[in-house]
């Protein structure tokens, strides 16, 4: 696994962690960097993620919301929630990451934390950002 897949899997784990805990991920993300809880401490690319995860916390969730047929966020299991946080901040806002490696990151990670109907999911929603990407003000 290279150093951006690292970061991203770190990255999902604090999304998910903070919202179990009912905390903003920015804080909980803030806390790491003072006191880190493992031997390796975050990356800065781990950072970059979650903070652009929080500064566009809304809009990503709106956008997931449209888009995801038949599915509220609610409904959707809550690593699946923190993966496509993650993969919908990388398509629609990182732009040194192109929209086709941002959607396979986030599929082998649902491959590898969730169930087995996920990566399509996750393909399928992040492909559908990627599409309406240029319609969005």
């Amino acid at each position: 696994m290279g150093a951006r897949s690292k970061a991203r899997k770190r990255a999902v784990d604090l999304l998910f962690e903070a919202e179990n805990r009912g905390m903003n991920a920015g804080d909980l993300l803030v806390a790491r960097l003072a006191k880190p809880v493992t031997e390796a401490p975050l990356n800065q690319y781990t950072s970059d993620l979650v903070e652009g995860v929080v500064a566009h916390w809304n809009d990503i969730n709106e956008l997931l919301s449209t888009y995801s047929q038949g599915w509220t966020l609610d409904r959707m299991p809550s690593v699946d929630r923190a993966i496509l946080r993650l993969g919908a901040f990388e398509v629609l806002y990182a732009t040194e990451v192109p929209e086709g490696v941002a959607i396979a990151e986030a599929v082998e990670l649902a491959k590898s934390l969730s169930t087995d109907d996920s990566p399509k999911f996750v393909n399928g929603l992040l492909a559908r950002l990627a599409e309406v990407k240029p319609t969005l003000a």
